[in-house]
């Protein structure tokens, strides 16, 4: 636009400075170039003739100058009378397009003519010229050429041109500037005809042609996308599909065309997408084609495209799937097994996972597995059968091996011979790190110990979000490898626990497991901070763990930010584990708010504020509470040394009292003063009567036989609460029934009830089983013969205490004096008369 603005100013200048004759105006000068277009960079030469009718130079001397654009150009005169003739000679011309005008000296300097001059390039040849024939219900040609890299700066114009060789045409299309395509209509070409056809582009420089094609319009036909009709097993024949097709119903009619035909097969096995490309060359439209050499039992997914010769193939068809015959599965299992239970068990518990090998077929599109003990698999050895890829059984701890094998409704596979491998307490396993291969892979990286050397690892991986053991994956590396690639669905911002486990001779050693995310970001919360304690100038904050499926990544940091009223703001670190922190050297009064920061490699989340102040410390209240702890402290040190190191004996014996010993003492010898004083009272005094507590009664049959006596006899049950317990009596006032906490050191056994007449036979004493401590002396868990009197004997049989050597049997002719000479028989005659 500006060029053509600038060639029409000089024109009107070159008009406004000419003569006027009677054709009309003259210019005052002439401009003459070798050419108005030449190539970019090459030499211009022009000449400027003044006329001598330029009222400009009339009476006057002439000077002429000249300009390129803006900037003036030496020049050189020719030799003549008038000095109106000049040349100009530019050695590279490097604008594409730019004004030379050629001016007289004056004052202002005047133009008198110019010229415009445009450069470029030759056109190059058009490459890659391409025809493709539409078969819609529209049919035309449509040919396509590139026209090079470089821009020749100048008009380029195309033509395309055919030649029908049969028919002798020749047609000739121009095309629109910047267009590089064109559509021959139908009309203009023969579908089963060769034709000839090239392009030219010529600007003002050139002319270039490209390479011209000879082809037939149906050899370059793009089909539309054919139609399956059906994909079906062909019988009697495994890995064999028959696939029927047609072509669209705009096509149909070039049924008698052999074309060329291309089937895509998709199949989702061992989680992979498998396809196969099946060329089929020279195939008639209405026969079915047999695809073969696939895999038995697998449904596939098939799609083809077809084209003509060498035309362009069609797009691909609509999908439609196919199963092949059945057979039984081949090959092995990959297999990791999981065993737990100690020495302590008689069975084990064993986890058993699997997956296909690169060697296993299915063969089917249901298959299921047997665990069982037995290598023919039958239904007395069977452990478990599952459709699933694990198993949860228990064995006994002598079983070594089980065996797996695939099942369809075709056959069995060969058993794969799964060892039980024990766990061994064997590490050998250190800094596991797991880090993003890409969307669906993560590497993981081990180091392994040199004793004791592993014969190889198992990589195992599962998501923690679900608890489904199916998910569970995992990998057998050998020895040497410390490095993994691990593929899967992972899904972004969830964990997954990932362990490596070393794999020995005899067993399976300790794991080391880490958790891991294909990808992180910020946490989806942060937990609550709340305040724990406060003492002096420090407060303890405290926060829950943040729940699993929020955490989006691993977590990396814990940062407390406070501050006060006056805009200083702290920063600190918490303990990961403990998640607790204490903030420390505050200030008694302002008021302090906090947050906390939570950060994982993909981000950070702020959480919500909280406000806290340090109240003064009251100083007089501490130092009283000090002194009184102080006080009491001393008053019990002094109570406890003194009431240890007394010599009173009454206060002595409230804290320890002497028991009397009763296997070692008579009734007579029970004074009151070994009771009330605490120390027992010398043979040689004389006895008081003695204050009983606790009397039980306990009725047994008239008559015990001498096996019964020695069974109840033997009985190592507590008989310190036989009988019915009476806490007083007439012989020990300030006592009652209803409050006795004292424990009884034996009971009397009669032969005969309560309620009987008096029988004549010695009454039995057995001894408590009271755990109450007795005299200090006693050293012997045996206690001496009981003794009921002080100078009489007793029946060998009585002798309920220990052995009694000294008991000699002898009659007693009064045995009545026994209940005056003690006041707790006394007792039991007086409740045997009041029963009588």
């Amino acid at each position: 636009m500006i060029s053509t603005w600038a060639s029409v100013i000089v024109i009107l200048v070159a008009i406004v400075n000419g003569a006027r004759n009677e054709d009309g105006i003259q210019p005052c000068a002439e401009v003459q170039t070798s050419s108005s277009a030449v190539p970019l960079g090459s030499l211009v030469t022009a000449t400027c003739v003044i006329t001598d009718a330029c009222p400009l130079v009339i009476g006057q001397a002439v000077h002429i100058v000249w300009r390129l654009g803006d900037r003036f150009l030496p020049s050189s005169s020719v030799s003549n009378d008038s000095g109106r003739v000049s040349k100009v000679v530019i050695q590279s011309f490097n604008h594409t397009r730019e004004y030379l005008t050629c001016c007289v000296q004056a004052s202002p300097v005047q133009v008198v003519g110019g010229v415009e001059i445009r450069a470029g390039y030759p056109p190059e040849a058009p490459q890659n010229l391409s025809c493709q024939t539409n078969l819609t219900t529209t049919i035309t040609l449509t040919c396509s050429w590139d026209p090079g890299q470089q821009e020749t700066h100048l008009i380029t114009k195309y033509t395309l041109h055919t030649e029908i060789w049969d028919l002798n045409q020749n047609h000739t299309y121009e095309v629109l500037p910047g267009i590089h395509r064109y559509t021959i209509p139908r009309a203009d070409f023969v579908l089963f005809s060769e034709m000839k056809i090239y392009v030219k582009a010529k600007n003002e420089l050139a002319e270039a042609t490209s390479v011209p094609i000879i082809l037939e319009p149906t050899s370059a036909a793009k089909f539309d996308p054919p139609t399956i009709l059906k994909v079906q097993a062909v019988p009697k024949k495994y890995g064999c599909l028959k696939l029927s097709w047609i072509l669209s119903q705009h096509q149909v009619w070039m049924h008698n065309l052999r074309l060329n035909l291309e089937v895509r097969l998709e199949t989702a096995e061992s989680h992979q997408l498998i396809e196969q490309l099946i060329p089929v060359r020279q195939v008639r439209l209405a026969r079915p084609v047999d695809l073969c050499r696939l895999f038995h039992g697998t449904q596939y997914l098939a799609r083809i495209r077809v084209r003509y010769l060498q035309s362009p193939w069609s797009e691909w068809s609509s999908s439609q799937s196919g199963v092949t015959l059945e057979s039984a599965p081949t090959g092995r299992l990959d297999w990791w097994m999981k065993v737990s239970g100690d020495d302590t068990h008689k069975e084990l518990s064993i986890h058993l996972f699997w997956k296909p090998s690169k060697q296993f077929r299915a063969n089917s599109q249901n298959v299921s597995y047997i665990v069982s003990v037995q290598k023919l698999p039958g239904e007395k050895g069977k452990l478990c059968s599952t459709m699933g890829n694990y198993c949860t059984f228990q064995l006994p701890r002598r079983a070594k091996k089980v065996y797996l094998s695939a099942l369809n409704a075709a056959g069995k596979s060969n058993p794969t011979e799964v060892r039980i491998y024990l766990p061994k307490d064997h590490t050998v396993i250190s800094d596991v790190s797991v880090i993003p291969h890409d969307d669906r892979s993560l590497l993981v990286q081990w180091r392994s110990l040199v004793s004791p050397s592993p014969t190889g690892f198992v990589v195992e991986w599962r998501p923690l979000l679900k608890t489904d053991l199916s998910l569970t994956q995992f990998e057998i590396t050998d020895r040497n490898q410390t490095s993994l690639v691990i593929t899967g669905s992972f899904e972004p911002y969830k964990p997954y626990g990932i362990s490596v486990y070393p794999r020995f001779k005899d067993g399976i050693g300790l794991p080391q497991t880490v958790n891991a995310y294909s990808r992180q970001k910020a946490p989806s919360m942060v937990p609550k901070i709340r305040i724990k304690k406060t003492w002096q100038s420090h407060i303890e904050l405290t926060w829950d763990e943040i729940p699993l499926d929020q955490r989006n990544g691993i977590i990396q940091s814990y940062k407390v930010m406070y501050w006060n009223e006056k805009g200083l703001i702290n920063v600190v670190n918490a303990d990961l584990e403990e998640r607790t922190v204490v903030l420390k050297d505050l200030n008694t009064g302002p008021l302090y708010e906090a947050y906390m920061m939570v950060s994982t490699f993909g981000g950070s989340l702020n959480g919500s504020t909280i406000h806290f102040n340090i109240e003064p410390f009251d100083v007089v209240t501490v130092v009283l509470i000090v002194t009184a702890s102080g006080v009491g402290l001393s008053l019990l040190i002094i109570f406890i040394v003194t009431t240890c190191f007394s010599n009173h004996r009454r206060l002595k014996g409230r804290f320890w009292p002497a028991v009397p010993d009763p296997a070692n003492s008579s009734i007579r010898r029970w004074t009151s003063e070994s009771t009330q004083d605490t120390n027992l009272a010398s043979d040689s005094e004389e006895p008081n009567p003695i204050y009983l507590s606790h009397l039980s009664f306990l009725d047994l049959p008239v008559k015990l036989s001498k096996q019964d006596d020695d069974l109840w006899l033997s009985s190592a049950e507590d008989t310190s609460d036989l009988g019915e317990s009476i806490c007083g009596s007439p012989f020990i006032p300030g006592y009652s029934g209803s409050n006795c906490d004292s424990v009884p050191y034996a009971t009397v056994i009669f032969s005969s009830p309560c309620n009987s007449p008096t029988n004549k036979a010695p009454n039995v004493y057995l001894r408590s089983e009271s755990t109450q401590p007795l005299l200090e002396t006693e050293e012997s868990f045996s206690p001496e013969c009981y003794q009921n009197m002080a100078t009489e004997g007793l029946p060998r049989e009585q002798c309920f205490f220990g052995p009694c050597h000294d008991c000699i049997p002898e009659e007693q002719a009064n045995p009545g004096i026994l209940w005056d000479d003690f006041p707790f028989l006394r007792a039991l005659a007086m409740n045997d008369t009041q029963n009588d």
